[in-house]
Protein backbone atom coordinates (compact mmCIF):
# COMPACT_ATOMS: atom_id res chain seq x y z
CA UNK A 1 0.00 0.00 0.00
CA UNK A 2 1.09 3.86 -0.41
CA UNK A 3 3.31 5.06 2.28
CA UNK A 4 2.01 7.26 5.39
CA UNK A 5 0.85 10.43 4.45
CA UNK A 6 3.28 13.16 5.81
CA UNK A 7 1.00 15.11 7.62
CA UNK A 8 2.05 19.09 7.95
CA UNK A 9 3.51 20.92 10.87
CA UNK A 10 0.79 21.63 13.21
CA UNK A 11 1.51 25.17 13.93
CA UNK A 12 2.09 26.20 9.92
CA UNK A 13 -1.44 24.32 9.80
CA UNK A 14 -3.30 26.33 12.61
CA UNK A 15 -1.81 29.64 11.27
CA UNK A 16 -3.11 28.17 8.15
CA UNK A 17 -6.10 26.89 8.94
CA UNK A 18 -7.43 27.84 12.79
CA UNK A 19 -9.80 30.79 11.12
CA UNK A 20 -11.56 28.39 9.31
CA UNK A 21 -15.65 29.30 8.59
CA UNK A 22 -17.99 27.92 6.38
CA UNK A 23 -18.49 30.33 2.97
CA UNK A 24 -22.01 31.66 3.30
CA UNK A 25 -23.21 28.90 0.66
CA UNK A 26 -21.55 26.32 2.16
CA UNK A 27 -23.23 27.49 5.99
CA UNK A 28 -26.78 26.93 4.24
CA UNK A 29 -25.43 23.75 2.81
CA UNK A 30 -24.36 22.45 6.40
CA UNK A 31 -27.57 23.60 7.98
CA UNK A 32 -29.32 21.61 5.20
CA UNK A 33 -27.70 18.45 5.82
CA UNK A 34 -28.07 18.80 9.73
CA UNK A 35 -31.45 19.29 9.93
CA UNK A 36 -31.63 15.78 7.62
CA UNK A 37 -31.23 14.23 11.26
CA UNK A 38 -33.49 14.40 14.38
CA UNK A 39 -32.89 16.64 17.55
CA UNK A 40 -30.09 14.81 19.68
CA UNK A 41 -28.79 12.92 16.30
CA UNK A 42 -27.37 15.52 14.63
CA UNK A 43 -23.73 13.86 15.23
CA UNK A 44 -24.81 11.70 12.32
CA UNK A 45 -23.93 14.75 10.03
CA UNK A 46 -20.48 14.26 10.51
CA UNK A 47 -19.57 12.62 7.42
CA UNK A 48 -21.09 15.02 4.90
CA UNK A 49 -19.41 18.02 6.45
CA UNK A 50 -16.19 16.52 6.38
CA UNK A 51 -17.01 15.88 2.50
CA UNK A 52 -18.16 19.44 2.26
CA UNK A 53 -14.95 20.63 4.34
CA UNK A 54 -12.78 18.75 2.32
CA UNK A 55 -14.35 20.47 -0.72
CA UNK A 56 -14.12 23.93 0.58
CA UNK A 57 -10.72 23.84 1.56
CA UNK A 58 -10.06 22.18 -2.12
CA UNK A 59 -11.74 25.28 -3.78
CA UNK A 60 -9.61 27.65 -1.42
CA UNK A 61 -6.30 25.78 -2.53
CA UNK A 62 -7.15 24.51 -6.05
CA UNK A 63 -6.59 20.73 -4.89
CA UNK A 64 -8.81 18.34 -4.25
CA UNK A 65 -9.06 19.34 -0.94
CA UNK A 66 -7.85 17.85 2.47
CA UNK A 67 -8.52 18.26 6.06
CA UNK A 68 -6.57 20.65 8.80
CA UNK A 69 -6.52 20.05 12.17
CA UNK A 70 -8.55 23.21 12.82
CA UNK A 71 -11.34 21.94 10.19
CA UNK A 72 -12.00 18.73 11.93
CA UNK A 73 -12.29 20.68 15.33
CA UNK A 74 -14.53 23.42 13.61
CA UNK A 75 -16.85 20.58 12.47
CA UNK A 76 -16.80 18.81 16.24
CA UNK A 77 -17.52 22.17 17.42
CA UNK A 78 -21.02 22.72 15.22
CA UNK A 79 -22.03 19.21 16.31
CA UNK A 80 -21.39 19.47 19.67
CA UNK A 81 -19.28 16.27 19.60
CA UNK A 82 -15.97 15.45 20.99
CA UNK A 83 -13.09 16.12 18.52
CA UNK A 84 -11.62 12.50 18.42
CA UNK A 85 -14.94 11.06 17.49
CA UNK A 86 -14.71 13.37 14.12
CA UNK A 87 -10.71 12.52 13.77
CA UNK A 88 -11.69 8.74 14.23
CA UNK A 89 -14.48 9.10 11.19
CA UNK A 90 -11.88 10.84 8.98
CA UNK A 91 -8.96 8.49 9.54
CA UNK A 92 -11.27 5.13 8.53
CA UNK A 93 -12.39 6.34 5.52
CA UNK A 94 -10.01 6.76 2.22
CA UNK A 95 -12.27 9.75 1.00
CA UNK A 96 -11.20 11.75 3.58
CA UNK A 97 -7.24 13.02 2.83
CA UNK A 98 -5.78 13.97 5.87
CA UNK A 99 -2.95 16.06 4.72
CA UNK A 100 -2.73 18.22 1.12
CA UNK A 101 -2.49 16.54 -1.85
CA UNK A 102 -2.40 18.14 -5.91
CA UNK A 103 -5.45 18.79 -8.18
CA UNK A 104 -6.01 15.82 -9.04
CA UNK A 105 -5.80 12.66 -6.42
CA UNK A 106 -5.25 9.71 -8.38
CA UNK A 107 -6.20 6.82 -6.13
CA UNK A 108 -5.23 3.24 -8.10
CA UNK A 109 -7.37 -0.08 -6.85
CA UNK A 110 -4.57 -2.77 -6.12
CA UNK A 111 -6.80 -5.22 -5.29
CA UNK A 112 -7.00 -9.12 -6.94
CA UNK A 113 -9.23 -8.57 -9.38
CA UNK A 114 -7.49 -5.25 -10.01
CA UNK A 115 -3.67 -6.78 -10.03
CA UNK A 116 -4.96 -9.67 -11.97
CA UNK A 117 -6.31 -7.50 -15.06
CA UNK A 118 -3.29 -5.16 -15.17
CA UNK A 119 -2.97 -2.57 -12.28
CA UNK A 120 1.07 -2.99 -12.26
CA UNK A 121 0.61 -1.49 -15.94
CA UNK A 122 -1.42 1.74 -14.53
CA UNK A 123 1.19 1.85 -11.84
CA UNK A 124 4.17 1.76 -14.63
CA UNK A 125 2.17 4.78 -16.29
CA UNK A 126 1.76 6.63 -13.22
CA UNK A 127 5.60 5.98 -12.71
CA UNK A 128 6.87 6.92 -16.06
CA UNK A 129 4.86 10.51 -16.01
CA UNK A 130 6.61 11.21 -12.51
CA UNK A 131 3.92 10.20 -10.45
CA UNK A 132 5.20 8.52 -6.88
CA UNK A 133 3.16 6.14 -4.88
CA UNK A 134 2.18 8.53 -1.50
CA UNK A 135 3.22 11.36 -2.99
CA UNK A 136 2.51 15.13 -5.48
CA UNK A 137 3.98 16.02 -8.14
CA UNK A 138 6.59 18.76 -7.96
CA UNK A 139 3.69 21.32 -10.13
CA UNK A 140 1.44 20.15 -7.25
CA UNK A 141 -1.05 18.44 -10.16
CA UNK A 142 -1.17 14.68 -8.93
CA UNK A 143 -0.79 12.54 -5.69
CA UNK A 144 -0.81 9.23 -6.68
CA UNK A 145 -2.28 6.46 -3.73
CA UNK A 146 -3.07 2.72 -3.73
CA UNK A 147 -6.36 1.55 -2.07
CA UNK A 148 -7.93 -0.76 -1.48
CA UNK A 149 -10.93 -2.26 -3.64
CA UNK A 150 -13.81 0.70 -5.13
CA UNK A 151 -16.15 -1.83 -5.95
CA UNK A 152 -15.54 -1.75 -9.72
CA UNK A 153 -14.22 -5.42 -10.55
CA UNK A 154 -15.90 -6.13 -13.51
CA UNK A 155 -13.51 -3.21 -15.02
CA UNK A 156 -10.73 -3.54 -13.50
CA UNK A 157 -8.14 -2.62 -13.69
CA UNK A 158 -9.46 1.38 -12.53
CA UNK A 159 -8.95 3.84 -10.59
CA UNK A 160 -10.65 7.08 -9.46
CA UNK A 161 -9.61 10.84 -9.83
CA UNK A 162 -11.57 13.04 -7.62
CA UNK A 163 -14.87 12.52 -8.03
CA UNK A 164 -14.40 9.92 -11.10
CA UNK A 165 -13.59 6.52 -12.05
CA UNK A 166 -11.63 5.64 -15.56
CA UNK A 167 -12.28 1.55 -15.51
CA UNK A 168 -10.67 -1.20 -18.06
CA UNK A 169 -7.13 0.85 -18.29
CA UNK A 170 -3.80 -0.31 -19.73
CA UNK A 171 -0.98 1.17 -19.93
CA UNK A 172 -1.28 3.63 -22.74
CA UNK A 173 -5.18 4.38 -21.65
CA UNK A 174 -3.89 5.82 -18.05
CA UNK A 175 -1.04 7.46 -19.80
CA UNK A 176 -3.22 9.40 -22.52
CA UNK A 177 -6.02 10.30 -19.21
CA UNK A 178 -3.20 11.72 -16.96
CA UNK A 179 -1.99 13.88 -20.58
CA UNK A 180 -5.19 15.17 -20.66
CA UNK A 181 -5.14 16.07 -17.39
CA UNK A 182 -2.31 17.55 -17.40
CA UNK A 183 -3.20 20.35 -20.36
CA UNK A 184 -6.80 20.55 -18.64
CA UNK A 185 -8.83 18.39 -21.17
CA UNK A 186 -11.41 16.17 -19.53
CA UNK A 187 -11.07 12.99 -20.24
CA UNK A 188 -13.80 10.45 -20.89
CA UNK A 189 -15.16 9.26 -17.57
CA UNK A 190 -15.86 5.32 -17.40
CA UNK A 191 -14.72 2.47 -19.23
CA UNK A 192 -11.98 3.13 -21.29
CA UNK A 193 -13.08 0.20 -24.18
CA UNK A 194 -16.64 -0.39 -26.17
CA UNK A 195 -19.22 -1.15 -23.33
CA UNK A 196 -21.69 1.18 -21.47
CA UNK A 197 -21.14 1.11 -17.88
CA UNK A 198 -20.04 -2.63 -17.15
CA UNK A 199 -21.98 -4.35 -20.02
CA UNK A 200 -20.17 -6.73 -21.92
CA UNK A 201 -17.86 -5.31 -24.77
CA UNK A 202 -18.82 -4.92 -28.18
CA UNK A 203 -22.93 -4.78 -27.21
CA UNK A 204 -25.26 -6.88 -25.18
CA UNK A 205 -24.53 -11.07 -25.34
CA UNK A 206 -28.22 -11.41 -23.82
CA UNK A 207 -31.68 -10.30 -24.80
CA UNK A 208 -30.56 -8.73 -27.90
CA UNK A 209 -34.14 -8.46 -29.22
CA UNK A 210 -34.34 -5.81 -26.51
CA UNK A 211 -31.59 -3.36 -27.98
CA UNK A 212 -32.90 -0.53 -29.82
CA UNK A 213 -36.61 -0.64 -27.63
CA UNK A 214 -36.97 2.66 -25.92
CA UNK A 215 -36.19 2.40 -22.59
CA UNK A 216 -34.15 4.53 -19.77
CA UNK A 217 -31.04 3.82 -18.14
CA UNK A 218 -32.96 2.23 -15.29
CA UNK A 219 -34.74 -0.54 -17.81
CA UNK A 220 -38.10 0.74 -17.30
CA UNK A 221 -39.92 1.98 -20.05
CA UNK A 222 -39.35 5.87 -21.11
Amino acid sequence: MADAVHIPDEAETRARWGAFAWTAENAEQAKKVIARYPAGRQQSAVMPLLDLAQRQVGAETQTQGWLPVPVMEYIADQLEMPYMRVYEVATFYTMYNLAPVGRYHVQVCGTTPCMLRGSDDVFSACKNKGLVKGGTTPDGLFTLTEVECLGACANAPMVQINDDNFEDLTYDSMSAILDDLAVGKQPRIGPQIDRQTSCPEGGPTTLKEMVGENHDYRGEWA
